[in-house]
């Protein structure tokens, strides 16, 4: 897919949220078997366990094609945080990129925009890309008042540091994250424009060129629809992406 006349390389990211034990690591093994048969994915592929998997999916995937996200940092690099983790210690296990401002953090730990903004530059300083999260309720979605919300989401949300090689934004509805809902077709297409538009007008041709991702109940049998759309660049996958087989049938959508 093209924009602004730069191909941007797809990315589906699969977010195991609070779930995956060492025993559950065979899934993910069979997905980075999948997809380096040559020419198997068009699409870079990633997936973001818990951070107890993060160095023993790094090991287990090590000179594969699958990349190894984490869900979430701290915004500093060490301290009197206990029970955080810092975006250099992701680093230091392996992890190339981490979830930041996802939906179940911003209402489960009053994750404000600003707070995301500060983990995505602490992903950028640890040289970490920064994928981040943002999207309405349904009641907001109900009030019209989605593109507004998303607005001010990606304003409050990226930071400066922000370029298309190490942030991409997941436009996950809230209201259709682990419900079987998803918005229309054209729902998306609105959204991921509006979003589109934004970044251009704020980073150029860096906004230009960053991936935007759809998330919120991509399953096997919506992901041809939903990454043929304009300007989705991509998915983050949740509950699909605990089974291989889910998962490598959304990937399929980018299969030459």
């Amino acid at each position: 897919m093209t924009e602004a006349g730069r191909t941007i390389r797809p990315l589906v990211a699969g977010n195991w949220k609070m779930n995956g034990l060492r025993a559950q690591l065979g899934e993910a093994l069979k997905v980075r078997d999948a997809i380096s048969v040559p020419g198997a994915a068009a699409a870079d592929v990633m997936i973001c366990p818990p951070a107890t998997l993060v160095l023993p999916l790094v090991e287990a995937v090590r000179g594969s094609k699958l990349l190894v996200g984490a869900q979430d940092c701290h915004w500093e690099p060490r301290g009197a945080y206990t029970g955080d983790i810092a975006a250099e210690m992701l680093a230091d296990a392996g992890a190339v990129a981490v979830i930041v401002g996802h939906s179940e953090r911003r209402a489960g730990h009053g994750e404000l925009d600003r707070t995301v903004c500060r983990k995505a530059e602490a992903a950028h300083r640890a040289g970490l890309a920064a994928i981040v999260c943002i999207g309405e309720t349904a009641g907001e979605r109900r009030a019209g008042l989605t593109l507004d919300v998303i607005r001010r989401q990606l304003q409050g949300s990226l930071p400066d540091s922000a370029r298309a090689a190490n942030t991409a934004v997941a436009y996950e509805p809230v209201w259709a994250i682990g419900t079987g809902l998803t918005p229309s077709p054209e729902d998306v297409a609105e959204v991921h424009k509006a979003i589109r538009q934004a970044l251009a007008a704020r980073f150029g041709a860096e906004g230009a060129g960053m991936r935007i991702l759809y998330g919120g109940s991509v399953k096997p049998a919506n992901a041809r629809e939903l990454m043929g759309i304009n300007d989705v660049n991509g998915a983050l996958v949740g509950g699909a992406s605990l089974k291989a087989s889910d998962f490598l049938a959304i990937v399929a959508a980018y299969h030459h």
